[in-house]
């Protein structure tokens, strides 16, 4: 981690691994899946540390806070310390890991029961 006050959104987030290559990145800020602080985000924008992000990416959202900045990917170790994820993000993902395994599983088995049918319901009202 450098000790620099700002970096690219595009360069932070491959560096933090949330994208493989900046390519990516940009493409999915430009399809709106990043802000930052609840506003818009640009590829060039600017950020620092305690910035807020707010990363959709497949089906799951990351809530972080950027903590460190840096211009260069790093490890996987290293770059989670880049940032912080909130609490409710995490308690979330794993929420929507756990429905979403559990759909996979009721398609598995072919046409759902009536049981089956009801989960399916009472999962869909908790999204």
């Amino acid at each position: 981690m450098q000790n620099i006050k700002t970096v690219r959104l595009d360069r932070w987030l491959w560096a933090a691994r949330f994208y493989k290559t900046r390519s990516l990145a940009v493409a999915a800020i430009k399809r709106g899946q990043i802000t930052i602080d609840n506003g818009k985000a640009k590829p060039a924008r600017s950020i620092t540390s305690g910035d807020r992000l707010t990363i959709r990416k497949a089906q799951f959202i990351y809530a972080v806070t950027v903590r460190a900045l840096s211009e260069k990917r790093l490890s996987a170790c290293l770059a989670s310390e880049l940032y912080t994820e909130l609490p409710d993000s995490v308690a979330e993902r794993k929420l929507r890991a756990q429905t979403i395994k559990a759909n996979r599983q009721m398609l598995v088995n072919g046409r759902p029961s009536k049981k089956d049918r009801r989960l399916q319901q009472a999962i869909k009202r908790l999204e």
